[in-house]
């Protein structure tokens, strides 16, 4: 679900997979008859590549894909070139930035075929379908097993354990104006709490030491005692804001393979992100377009998806690794916002969370 999601070196594995190619299209296939198809992204997409060579195999149309840094960066780039696109089709802005994507016109309608399997609770913007739910995944609060074994201590399991005295120093989260599961986590909060109480809550968290850094890769691979990158740079923060699925890549990824995962989830502090998947409003193959979403939400790269970015399908009857199920389970009762309300609200909350938080 973005770059912030992506381990690195032994730790984990989201962009483990080589892609087909990065960068723009050359010139010489673009045209309406092209057969390549450009499909543009964060820098955390990733897939197994027999699925993509069976899927250019079948359609007829090779991919090339653009990595374009994190979820924010690659969003507000694509906005600012809609007009004459890098790409046919973009994939992974999140419920988080959807409305900035759409009020922008990035996309144009398109109605995926598959799409009635699509989950009813992922399901947005259908009256026009201008894009397509592709995955989910929990932005939550992960804990180093070792640190509180050690310590006697019983790990968070809330919001509201976060700001208690025991808590201390011990979390590290990522600045919300830059990191999307930074800014899952604010959500979170102000889902949790409202818009009359989430301030308090985070001057609390303030005052008990929260450490905010810019991103992901710095707050799971650096800061947090419990990542196998975190182990590596004596990080000292036995509390991360990351995913629920980041257990799960602790055990596949480790060497030896553990037989539980090291690092567990506060279930309470879970807040729910939906990636989404759209045909370019100007895009030169929008034939080619079309055939990509139809195999992002088709069953074959739904069952693909999970091992290669941790991230949970959207598709009915879509398989789930036995390790999710194992190590990280989806979130029971995640905390969630309507996108109406994201979008009124997410400019002003984020620059007040700034002045609360970092001034």
């Amino acid at each position: 679900m973005s770059t912030t999601r992506k381990f690195t070196a032994v730790a984990v594995g989201l962009g483990l997979a080589a892609l087909t190619a990065c960068g723009s299209s050359d010139s010489g296939d673009e045209g309406s008859g092209s057969k390549t198809v450009t499909l543009v992204s964060h820098d955390s997409f990733a897939y197994t590549k027999a699925v993509l060579k069976d899927f250019e195999k079948e359609s007829g149309y090779k991919v090339k894909v653009l990595k374009d840094g994190d979820a924010g960066t690659a969003v507000n780039k694509a906005i600012l070139t809609k007009d004459n696109p890098q790409g046919d089709v973009f994939f992974g802005v999140d419920n988080t930035l959807l409305s900035r994507a759409l009020d922008n016109g990035l996309f144009q309608s398109y109605e995926a075929k598959g799409s009635d399997l699509i989950l009813p609770q992922y399901r947005v913007d259908q009256d026009k379908h201008r894009v397509t739910p592709i995955d989910s995944g929990d932005i939550c609060v992960n804990y180093d097993k070792a640190y509180f074994s050690k310590h006697k201590l019983a790990p968070p399991t809330s919001f509201e354990d976060l700001i208690k005295p025991e808590y201390k120093n011990l979390l590290v989260t990522e600045n919300a104006s830059t990191s999307s599961p930074g800014l899952g986590f604010l959500l979170g909060t102000a889902a949790k709490y409202g818009d009359d109480g989430w301030q308090d809550y985070w001057k609390k968290l303030k005052a008990n030491g929260v450490k905010v850094v810019d991103g992901w890769e710095q707050a799971y691979n650096v800061e947090f005692s419990g990542s196998a990158g975190g182990k590596k740079a004596k990080g000292d923060r036995p509390l991360v804001v990351s995913y629920a699925s980041s257990p799960p890549a602790e055990v596949i990824y480790a060497d030896p393979i553990p037989k539980t995962a090291p690092t567990g989830v506060a279930d309470g502090t879970c807040f729910r992100q939906v990636e989404y998947a759209g045909l370019l409003s100007n895009a030169k193959n929008s034939k080619g377009g079309k055939a990509l979403i139809d195999f992002l939400v088709g069953k074959t790269f739904q069952e693909d998806m999970p091992l290669n970015m941790f991230v949970y399908p959207v598709v009915e009857g879509a398989k789930v690794p036995a390790e999710f199920t194992k190590f990280g389970p989806a979130a029971e009762n995640p905390e969630t916002l309507d996108p109406a309300k994201i979008a009124d609200n997410r400019d002003e909350w984020v620059k007040s969370w700034t002045s609360l938080v970092l001034k």
